[in-house]
């Protein structure tokens, strides 16, 4: 494994250590208080996702978040607390599939029998729950 490699894992981990939402509680005490929106940018560029469908994802439009920025404007709790999510979702899957690229062909790959993809189910909070159940799952080796 080169130098690349590991810095390459621990990508997003490294990028948002100074956010709390390591467990549940931290979590709801950050979204409460608002996220920056320039963690937002932060993470569309981090997991290479453009920033109007990160935005879609959280139940926002990219305008709105671009007014908040232009306002210097947190998120309100219920978008910080899907964005948080997000974050720790990717920051799992990172460390499950070895790097973001892979992580997301994953996120796109049809699921569970179906036509859905994991990032369809991102939309809602749930739907990030029943996604990192799934990392979870394949972390300790269970076929998924």
């Amino acid at each position: 494994m080169t130098v690349f490699q590991t810095n390459n894992r621990k990508m997003v981990k490294a990028k948002f250590k100074d956010l709390d939402y390591l467990n549940n509680l931290q979590l709801v005490q950050t979204a409460r208080k608002g996220v920056k929106t320039k963690w937002f940018y932060e993470l569309a560029e981090t997991i290479k996702m453009s920033e109007k469908e990160l935005a879609t994802l959280i139940n926002l439009s990219a305008r709105t978040i671009s007014n908040y920025k232009l306002q210097k404007k947190n998120l309100e709790p219920i978008y910080s607390e899907h964005l948080l999510k997000i974050v720790a979702l990717f920051e799992k899957g990172e460390e499950v599939f070895g790097s973001i690229d892979e992580f997301n062909y994953w996120l796109n790959k049809p699921f569970w029998s179906s036509q859905q993809t994991p990032l369809g189910w991102l939309k809602t909070s749930g739907g990030v729950d029943l996604v990192t159940d799934e990392l979870d799952k394949m972390s300790q080796g269970y076929p998924v």
